[in-house]
Formats: C-alpha cells, structure tokens, sequence
C-alpha cells in the first residue's frame, strides 16, 4: 500500500500544471495531431508540396475580436488600434480586430496566454486536420452562404461593405469547428514570408529564419477580396509594421498540453 501511494505521488508531481485561467475568454478548439501535404500544384509560392507532421495544438474557434483585443488594450498590455483606420463600420465589438500589425497580434496573443500559429499550424487546421477540400468546408464553389468576402454577387463583405461579426457564417466553418477560416480578414502568423516551401521544416513549427524580405505570412483571405484568395493553401503577406489594414486581423494557437 505504501509503495502505490508512493507511485501516485510521484505521478501526481508529474503531471503538468493546470493552465492560468486567460485574462479573456477564448474558445479553444483541439486540433489533433497528424501529418499532411502542405501547398499545391497550382502556384510557385504554395511549392514544393511537402509532407508536414504536427503535435496536437489548440486554436481560437474565432478571430480575435474588437471586444477580446479592447480587453487587453484597457489592461495596458496592448497598443492601441488607429481610428483613423479602423472606421465606424468596422468597430462592433463581435467583429475582428483590424488595424494591428504583427508585433500588436503578438503582444495580444501573449497577453491571452497563447502565440500565433504557424503558417503549417494554420494550413492544417483549415483542411480540417489535414483534408483535401480546396476551401475550409470542402469543395464547393465560394458564395455568401458560406464566406464573407468580396467576389460575389452581393457586393464587397457580402452587401456590407466591411467585416461581419466572426461566425457569422458556420456553414463554412471547418469540420472542427473554426469560424471564418476564409474570409472576413487575412490572418496573421508567427513566419517569415518565404517565396517558396523549399527548405521549410517539416514539423510544423513557424519558419522564422531571415530571408531576403521582412515581411511576414498571412492567411485566409478578406471581406473584400477575390474567391481565389480563400483557398486553403493560398498564401500572402504583409508588412508587419502595417496599422492601416482593414482586411488584416488575426487569431491565437496555444501548445497541447
């Protein structure tokens, strides 16, 4: 008896600690581990198609919202976004969080206990953990019912002219479960742009190593851009000084524990 009560405490000292409540509320969604061919045939930038393995990670269901981000903002731990940029139709509390650079969606992610995900964390995620599907909900051709995005009969942002609240579409969510994973605004990751995959790891892990450009990968799409721009391995990226940007948002991935 003394011997297994001895075996559960030092199981017990083992076990990782419970995670720190996040100073807001973000809905984790579990994305398991796997591998999958990462990019395409259909441009230089999305080749070579290479095979990528992935620990489990977690990522937001949603992009990081006006209210999640005004959170931080009030706590000191973010910079404020431009008004000057982000006008009155971009600026309900339910709708992304535009107007941040790179290092603004980092210091939120920090702030919330998470980081951003991998440019590979990202691809994986939208097929589904790893599926085929051209676009985050399979194959069928993009419209309204499924992505807020600009190339569609009802004009830019689906009639709005601007972002919709996130999830304002879940027939186009992933089988998982994530909101807007094309569409509504391009997302920020954690890589360095690189115009091509060759030499990216093969794990999964952001691709950070200096190449001849400063910028940095984002993904996904926005609310008025073409339907081309959300297929899931299409890839695109910014400055990452960049405030004035509408239709550049972000969402946060935390490691599996």
């Amino acid at each position: 008896m003394r011997a297994a009560a001895a075996a559960l405490l030092a199981l017990a000292a083992c076990a990782a600690p419970p995670r720190a409540p996040a100073p807001v509320d973000i809905d984790w969604v579990r994305i398991p581990a796997g591998s999958f061919w990462m990019g395409s045939g259909e441009f230089e930038t999305e080749q070579p198609v290479h095979k990528v393995t992935l620990k489990a990670f977690d990522l937001a269901r949603t992009e990081t919202t006006n209210r999640q981000y005004a959170a931080c903002v009030a706590a000191g731990a973010c910079e404020a976004q431009d008004p000057d940029c982000l006008g009155p139709a971009f600026r309900g509390p339910e709708q992304p969080a535009v107007c941040v650079s790179w290092d603004m969606a980092r210091a939120f992610a920090a702030w919330a206990g998470g980081r951003l995900p991998s440019e590979a964390e990202w691809e994986y995620a939208a097929r589904g953990a790893g599926g085929d599907g051209r676009y985050a909900w399979g194959d069928a051709a993009p419209d309204c019912s499924r992505v807020v995005f600009g190339d569609s009969p009802e004009g830019p942002g689906c009639g709005r002219g601007a972002t919709w609240p996130v999830c304002s579409k879940p027939l186009g969510n992933t089988p998982q479960g994530l909101c807007d994973m094309g569409g509504n605004v391009w997302e920020w990751t954690e890589d360095r742009y690189h115009a091509d995959y060759r030499g990216a790891p093969a794990d999964g892990s952001a691709w950070v190593s200096e190449p001849a450009t400063p910028l940095r990968s984002d993904r996904g799409g926005q609310w008025d851009g073409d339907a081309h721009n959300l297929r899931v391995w299409n890839r695109d990226s910014e400055v990452p000084a960049i405030r004035a940007e509408r239709g550049t948002g972000f969402r946060i991935a935390r490691d599996a524990r």
